[in-house]
């Protein structure tokens, strides 16, 4: 059963394309740059990949406003440059994720080009049109602040068209059913080309009714069973990770009660409680949205994050929590966006303390779920905060200290590399870490590797422990037997607590998974345990003796 659910305990390295290696000094990322690269995330532990758009598109939003499903944008090469790259990577024993953005479209594709031009056009109703301007066209907007309606009139279509994002991206009218044969159409065309699976962007969108006369939401879940179905009869192996940022009582209608809908889901849920638990040194609002965010089918996973390509998300947070992150890690208005979040990169927001780094990290790669991490967070990459909106957190990977971070021989990347300053490439890049034992992208090697030897964590029972302090999260996962322990001190100052595993059967013993710094209960069966400032410990529950008797069995 575990190698079927490969992404239970996988571990994702998300990257686009554009920003990651230039191979033919044009001054933008390619597939051959990646494949070059392909080494590297082996030898980092990555399991899969998960690729941004990288499709024919205007570039007006990062690749998320597509021309054109079936192809590579020229600028990062041709679909043979692709599977060449999905070759190699299965070589390597690393799988293929990639973005699905079929909520919309770009003004510039075809199918919008020949709905706008005729009335009577096949592809007229594969776009959602309005005679008038809706009441509500200025409300729903997923970019408040930069986005001033979801409804924009269209002078030769003598119609409004509905764009939950920007102008430039018209919604497609999911609920037509040549839009979603034609959404099966592109899952089956890049699963043929090596791909196992994607990451399905502003899933609750797709998936809403849409049209000038709706005026609350009505989810057609039925729609992702439907991807689902012929995603498995495709490739039995094959997964979706879902975009959807739902309240948690909505989530089992995502996974579907017998697990028949999304194999995975991004947890926004726990990712804000999260960044609250880190500002606040205060564990408890975190492991009560563990505990919410419980409910899954056997098959559902979550998926987990510190940060991506997006803003980070504070929009469920109590307006008192979100001020409480803004003030601690965003405090400057530049330094926030949509009028919700915080666009930084991990390091500058964690003050690129090394502690508080190791102490997120290994939070996120110890709470229940798969986690995912953002390239260049492994060496601790900076942002420009000169550069708009997202854009500050997309800057090209810092591979040496040769010009432009030896992302490109051109003199005009597509994005500005860091340079100078504590975040510079100079200094910062993944040449001089790789040569510095303690390093942090030797640490995360560590990590990661440190993960794979837990699989509990991934597959089995996640319950929060009581500690003798608000600001420790320890977390107990069980697994055919077998129980990890795993402490987190979000203090900034060294904590003794005490905990009692429950776990009496097992023996009085936890082994440290790290550095084998093992600890026993007292008489009573309590644990007492000095952690650091920013300290945390794995630990496997029993003494060895019942580790060996779990093995013969």
């Amino acid at each position: 059963m575990i190698n079927d659910l490969w992404y239970k305990n996988a571990v994702i390295y998300c990257l686009s394309v554009e920003t990651f290696m230039d191979a033919n000094g044009d001054g933008v990322g390619d597939f051959q740059g990646l494949q070059r690269r392909l080494d590297y995330l082996a030898g980092l532990g990555v399991t899969a990949i998960w690729l941004m758009p990288f499709q024919v598109s205007p570039q007006k939003d990062d690749g998320y406003d597509v021309s054109d499903y079936y192809n590579v944008d020229p600028r990062y090469g041709t679909l043979g440059d692709f599977v060449e790259f999905t070759h190699g990577a299965k070589q390597r024993g690393i799988r293929v994720l990639i973005d699905l953005v079929v909520n919309h479209t770009s003004d510039q594709h075809p199918w919008f080009q020949d709905a706008r031009t005729d009335p009577n056009s096949f592809y007229r109703d594969w776009y959602v049109w309005s005679d008038k301007k809706p009441a509500n066209a200025d409300e729903g907007m997923v970019f408040p602040g930069v986005q001033k309606t979801t409804w924009t009139y269209d002078e030769k279509a003598k119609q409004y068209y509905f764009h939950r994002f920007f102008k430039f991206q018209p919604d497609l009218n999911t609920a037509n059913p040549h839009v979603q044969a034609e959404i099966l159409k592109i899952m089956g065309f890049w699963i043929q080309l090596g791909v196992s699976g994607f990451r399905m962007d502003a899933v609750p969108f797709v998936i809403d009714e849409k049209g000038a006369e709706v005026t609350k939401s009505k989810p057609q879940y039925d729609m992702l069973r439907t991807f689902r179905e012929f995603l498995q009869w495709r490739q039995g192996d094959s997964v979706i990770l879902a975009e959807a940022n739902v309240v948690p009582k909505e989530t089992l209608k995502y996974f579907g009660d017998d697990g028949d809908r999304m194999q995975m889901m991004f947890n926004f849920h726990v990712n804000q409680a999260m960044f609250y638990a880190l500002a606040a040194a205060d564990a408890e609002p975190l492991a009560k949205a563990i505990n919410e965010t419980r409910d899954r089918p056997a098959t559902g996973q979550w998926g987990l994050f510190l940060r991506n390509h997006d803003e980070l998300d504070l929009g469920r947070l109590t307006e008192k929590q979100r001020q409480k992150v803004f003030q601690e890690f965003g405090p400057d208005k530049d330094m926030q966006l949509y009028d919700r979040g915080i666009r930084r990169r991990l390091a500058p927001m964690l003050q690129n303390d090394r502690r508080r780094l190791e102490l997120a990290y290994s939070l996120m790669f110890s709470l229940p779920g798969t986690p995912v991490i953002r390239y260049g967070d492994e060496i601790g990459m900076g942002d420009d905060l000169s550069l708009p909106e997202r854009n500050c957190a997309r800057t090209p990977m810092q591979w040496s200290d040769e010009p432009h971070g030896g992302f490109t021989k051109s003199n005009k990347p597509v994005l500005p590399v860091i340079s100078g300053g504590p975040f510079g490439f100079e200094h910062l890049n993944v040449a001089h870490q790789r040569r510095e034992t303690n390093s942090l992208l030797n640490w995360t090697e560590r990590l990661i590797r440190m993960r794979k030897e837990a699989p509990e964590i991934g597959v089995g029972v996640c319950t929060p422990v009581e500690t003798s302090d608000k600001g420790v999260l320890a977390l107990r996962y069980d697994w055919r037997g077998n129980s990890v322990l795993l402490i987190h001190n979000l203090n900034s100052v060294p904590i003794e607590v005490t905990f009692d595993v429950g776990l009496e059967e097992h023996g009085n013993k936890l082994i440290d998974i790290a550095d084998h710094a093992n600890t026993e209960a007292d008489e009573n069966g309590k644990h007492k345990l000095l952690l650091d400032a920013y300290g945390y410990r794995w630990f496997r529950v029993g003494g060895l003796d019942y580790l060996l008797r779990r093995t013969e069995v």
